[in-house]
């Protein structure tokens, strides 16, 4: 993995000079810019592989930002930053479709780490082993990484395919949120729990009109049931 494209918005210098100089080290090319509507702009320009967002930005937040690229259906891999611990702002991003997120103040290697494990997870295997799993009427096929239910198509963001395909794969088993996060986001459990619970929820919607269903184990985790 390398020569990837990151679009670093922020408008604090030293942030944006910190993410460039570690994601450059581990080989990706950065742009950067410092407000939602030019970044707006360089998504469509640039075509970035990923995009680390920050919620705090002049002329547009980073909120406004993920809700309109999401509403043209672009799907770019968004690593939102907050500099508040609330977890308002976290669900709302994750709600948004961001695909993950992190607190200001950082640790920039663990933010490598998730730019990487992002950019993994949207890759189709290549391992001739992954054959598709069908489970009553809904399948799914981790080389084409496609969902259908019925013969239908489902879209699905890249975490929200990863994040079924594990459940698949444990398929009668409980699951808990560490384990869901270490097997789908592919990092251990640092407090993340809302995380897995937002992408349940947007999940479970987007399989609502298959047999197979998500339940919730109280206290627990979850399991996927035909």
């Amino acid at each position: 993995m390398s020569g990837e494209l990151i679009l670093v918005v922020d408008d604090e210098p030293n942030i944006v000079q910190l993410a460039r100089m570690y994601l450059e080290q581990e080989g990706f090319k950065v742009a950067s810019v410092g407000d939602g509507l030019t970044a707006l702009k360089q998504v469509e320009r640039k075509k970035p592989d990923l995009m680390v967002l920050d919620i705090m930005l002049p002329e547009l937040d980073g909120l406004e930002v993920c809700r309109q690229l999401r509403y043209e259906d672009n799907s770019i891999p968004i690593l939102m930053l907050t500099a508040r611990d609330d977890d308002i702002d976290k669900i709302l991003g994750l709600e948004l479709g961001a695909d993950d997120y992190m607190t200001k103040p950082f640790n920039p290697r663990e933010m490598v780490a998730r730019v990487k494990a992002i950019l993994r997870r949207g890759a189709p295997s290549t391992d001739p082993s992954q054959e598709p799993i069908q489970i009553s009427d809904l399948v799914i096929d981790p080389r084409s990484r496609e969902v259908t239910i019925q013969g239908q198509f489902i879209d699905m963001r890249s975490q929200e395919f990863d994040l079924l395909h594990v459940l698949a794969k444990h398929q009668g088993l409980v699951m808990s949120r560490a384990q869901l996060l270490e097997k789908a986001w592919g990092y251990q459990y640092y407090g993340h729990s809302r995380t897995v619970d937002v992408h349940v929820g947007q999940l479970r919607k987007k399989i609502s009109a298959s047999a197979v269903k998500i339940i919730t184990i109280s206290g627990v985790g979850y399991k996927l049931v035909p």
